[in-house]
């Protein structure tokens, strides 16, 4: 580790070495709309980091679990409340069965209202004929085949945080103003989804919870009246890839005097950009939120505990969420001695699993696509390895819509790889849909049951 990482400011990740930042061709553009976005106002609050933070300690110790799931990449052109509330939908409905079926608190955080930028193996890349500069999501450039498009626009980056900031309005407007209540559970049932197997077991669990809050107030329980089964929190969460976004947004805690980025309630820095000695972990080293970290089936137990001692020094519950994605013939063990290290050093973490991104591969038609069954093993592998290592499988990150697209094959709908061509509509990462999603939860809380 470097010596000059004692001294930490918003801009300390400037000297070191960082990739994955687009090749933006004006520096003055950009200066001028990192500018305009350090003036505006924060996305989120360092009192709602704490308290996720908060809720992220009680996962590390065993209390509750954590659900991290949303778009593998926002778009601004598919900005709509549609989209948002019906997102939001399906992440509360996995909730609900997650907490009905496990017994235990569901902390709730969207891949959401920042997941703008993605990170990439190439430069460049081969369409039909073209070799053209990479797409690195909406916030840096445009999908469409040509030139001008893939040029990396400063423009963008305030787009970014208006379309944030009108996600947040909304999402705090759904979770806060009834849309989250429970007793609508049966009205979060979406039409496909009510039609489809998974739909109709999610439709008797609905019933049930219908019963019990019945049971309550026939008890004298003013269940109308409680707040706690009236609203939710949903937290916010983005990969902090492009840095001088980030900066922009991180800001001084008046109550504290810590540093907060206030683009999101937590962050996290993937397998591309993790380099101990890198930019991405000198900044989330520096920052109060909680923060995260994708481990591969190459990472090292030294550089695992390496990256525990500069990211939550402190050992502060809570702080630090290990995102496990191993592919699902890897995962059982290769995780198990990480989960071992870990624990033997005292790192309180939060243990999470990206069942996504090991398991996705090409169909023959061309489409990156992941199998529901793989990703289903990459789970049941990640729980086996806690149980055999007496841990707490803490949580699932996963990518997702509450769209009917068809991008990940399998399921109770059995899409095939035919299928995907019907409707395949992510700019990057194959989505579980909505039927998925709602079978993942169910398949996930049979894994956790012997844990509670």
């Amino acid at each position: 580790m470097s010596e000059t990482r004692e001294a930490w400011s918003p801009s300390s990740w400037h000297d070191l070495p960082y990739g994955q930042q687009p090749a933006w061709p004006d520096p003055g553009a950009l200066e001028q709309a990192l500018k305009q976005v350090a003036s505006m106002p924060p996305l989120v609050f360092a009192g709602e980091a704490r308290s996720l933070q908060s809720e992220l300690a009680q996962v590390a110790a065993g209390n509750a679990f954590l659900l991290q799931a949303g778009d593998c990449a926002e778009s601004f052109e598919e900005f709509s409340a549609d989209n948002i509330r019906e997102k939001l939908r399906v992440i509360l409905q996995m909730a609900i069965i997650l907490t009905y079926s496990v017994g235990v608190p569901i902390v709730k955080v969207g891949r959401i209202a920042g997941q703008f930028a993605k990170p990439r193996s190439a430069s460049t890349e081969q369409v039909g004929d073209l070799e053209l500069p990479t797409f690195r999501g909406h916030i840096v450039n445009d999908a469409t085949a040509s030139e001008a498009a893939r040029i990396p626009d400063p423009d963008r980056l305030v787009q970014a945080y208006h379309q944030s900031a009108s996600t947040l309005n909304l999402l705090r407007a759904f979770t806060k103003g009834g849309f989250a209540d429970l007793s609508r559970v049966h009205s979060w049932t979406q039409e496909f989804v009510a039609t489809s197997p998974q739909g109709r077991r999610y439709e008797q669990l609905a019933a049930e919870i219908d019963r019990a809050l019945s049971f309550m107030r026939a008890c004298g329980i003013e269940t109308e009246a409680n707040s706690s089964l009236a609203e939710v929190d949903v937290f916010t969460s983005h990969e902090a890839l492009i840095l001088g976004y980030e900066e922009a947004l991180t800001r001084q805690d008046s109550l504290t005097g810590n540093w907060f980025d206030c683009s999101a309630h937590m962050l996290w820095v993937g397998e591309r950009t993790r380099e101990l000695d890198g930019a991405h972990i000198e900044f989330l080293r520096g920052v109060g939120n909680p923060v995260g970290c994708k481990v591969g089936p190459s990472t090292s137990a030294d550089y695992l505990l390496e990256l525990c001692a500069t990211l939550n020094p402190s050992r502060i519950p809570g702080r630090l969420t290990l995102i496990s994605r191993m592919g699902a013939d890897l995962v059982e063990d290769r995780l198990r001695p990480l989960l071992r290290a870990v624990t033997d050093a005292g790192h309180p973490v939060v243990w999470a699993c990206d069942p996504m991104h090991g398991n996705t591969y090409s169909a023959p038609n061309g489409r990156k696509t992941r199998h529901f069954d793989q990703i289903l093993r990459e789970v049941g592998g990640f729980v086996r390895a806690h149980r055999a290592e007496g841990t707490w499988p803490g949580g699932i990150h996963v990518e997702l819509t509450g769209e009917d697209v068809t991008e990940c094959v399998g399921g109770g709908d059995a899409v095939s790889d035919a299928d995907l061509d019907s409707r395949y509509e992510t700019m990057c990462d194959p989505r579980l849909n909505a039927r998925q999603s709602v079978d993942m939860a169910f398949r996930v809380a049979e894994l956790l049951r012997e844990f509670t």
